[in-house]
């Protein structure tokens, strides 16, 4: 071994490797003790927020409209049933608002709780004891007030998608019996059908066999 590699082998076991170990570590414990963040796919607006800054009973709520509506925006913006929301598919009033709530409104109200939140240090305690000014609400119930009205209203926009894409399945079904599960019907449109067929083979033959009603013999057929 030369002594240029030998130098450079030190440098690398006593150099590289452990300023190596010592940065992994560092990260890691970084990571380890790092807030666990919230994030909430269909909302992108709220952004990661910390655990610790949201009551159970809020992040329970702020989940059931993330995902109530993910499925709402699917329903009332795909309107070609295509798998995807994009030009092709008709903007209705419904899917304006559910973009609404969930880009802006529940972003804003979640984002004035947190400035209540973070007033007075001693995690949310004023926030979640001390009542609003002309109010009987403290932040933390007139936040979940917010989203309430939300999930209510979500809820009511997917009990109304179920009834109407029943109402469809129900109008399918009836349409279908009737087209096929009428047996009486098909037999006597299909007899109706025979006899109609039979009475015009039978005018045909007569035809030919005497066209002017009278009995035609071989010599009178001219070629």
């Amino acid at each position: 071994m030369t002594q240029v590699t030998a130098m450079f082998v030190m440098f690398v076991l006593y150099g590289l490797l452990p300023v190596a170990g010592l940065y992994l570590g560092y990260r890691g414990i970084k990571k380890f003790t790092a807030p666990k963040m919230l994030e909430y796919k269909a909302m992108p607006q709220l952004g990661y927020i910390p655990e610790k800054s949201l009551p159970v009973e809020v992040k329970t709520a702020l989940d059931q409209i993330n995902e109530k509506g993910e499925k709402l925006r699917v329903i009332y913006g795909d309107t070609n049933n295509d798998g995807k929301i994009d030009d092709k598919d008709t903007v209705t009033e419904t899917y304006i608002m559910i973009q609404n709530l969930m880009d802006r409104h529940v972003p804003l109200a979640v984002a004035d709780y947190r400035r209540l939140h973070d007033l007075d240090g001693r995690d949310g305690a004023l926030a979640d004891t001390t009542k609003i000014k002309h109010s009987n609400v403290t932040g933390k119930e007139a936040l979940l007030d917010v989203l309430s009205t939300i999930n209510t209203q979500f809820d009511d926009l997917l009990n109304a998608s179920y009834h109407q894409d029943g109402q469809k399945l129900l109008a399918t079904n009836r349409y279908l019996q009737k087209r096929f599960d009428n047996p009486a019907g098909n037999t006597e449109f299909q007899k109706l059908d025979s006899s109609v067929s039979s009475a015009g083979n039978e005018a045909n033959i007569q035809a030919i066999e005497s066209p002017t009603g009278t009995n035609v013999s071989a010599e009178d057929i001219k070629l």
